[in-house]
């Protein structure tokens, strides 16, 4: 039995798991498409699991983010307020303060996304050694 096979039951009768919902066929795909690809995406999943319980200023971030540039960084925040996911409040103080927040439909994303970091981190032994396997077998051909 395939990875594949063993997971197909448990989400075969859910209403999203169907092909079509990401064919072109379905009206929304396109959306769904471009949604699992900006919350897909490295960043935007570290910036979402990082504001689910409190809000955080820039630098807090850039600092919390291992290996993320300024320019990434202001690029993933924005995309992430554009879809609703992150909210920015700007406080007319001296120096000026900003303050990024998960809004409500961010922090409905942060539960999967901290069951996947959950996952990873339960299984980081067993990737490394699939990929150490799998590395020995291809430059032993």
């Amino acid at each position: 039995m395939t990875t594949t096979d063993a997971a197909a039951p448990r989400f075969a009768d859910h209403p999203l798991a169907s092909a079509s919902t990401c064919s072109t066929d379905e009206p929304a795909s396109g959306v769904i498409r471009d949604v699992l690809s900006r919350v897909g995406d490295k960043w935007s999943l570290l910036v979402v699991g990082l504001l689910d319980d409190r809000a955080l200023r820039f630098t807090e971030l850039q600092r919390k983010i291992d290996g993320i540039s300024h320019r990434m960084l202001t690029q993933t925040l924005r995309n992430l307020e554009r879809d609703g996911l992150v909210s920015r409040t700007a406080y007319p103080e001296i120096p000026p303060r900003v303050e990024y927040a998960a809004t409500d439909l961010g922090r409905s994303l942060a539960a999967p996304v901290l069951g996947l970091v959950g996952w990873a981190a339960a299984n980081h032994e067993a990737i490394t050694a699939a990929r150490d396997t799998y590395d020995d077998a291809a430059s032993d051909a």
